[in-house]
């Protein structure tokens, strides 16, 4: 099972005209990180979920497609 969350990560923050660099300052991590999920080479570290799906205002269940 292929996990979409670089495809969500990107659907959701293309919404809300944020840029990697305001998504990678707000959760912690560098814009390379957040460059590899959108581009599915990586995916985020299980415990920055939470953080990711309160900065969109959104669910860990949406983030993971699921």
């Amino acid at each position: 099972m292929k996990l979409e969350i670089g495809q969500v990560i990107y659907k959701l923050r293309k919404e809300k005209n944020i840029t990697q660099e305001a998504l990678a300052k707000t959760v912690g991590v560098s814009v390379a990180a957040v460059s590899k999920w959108e581009s599915n080479n990586s995916y985020p570290d299980i415990a920055l979920l939470p953080s990711i799906a309160r900065f969109f205002n959104t669910s860990i269940d949406k983030l993971l497609n699921y």
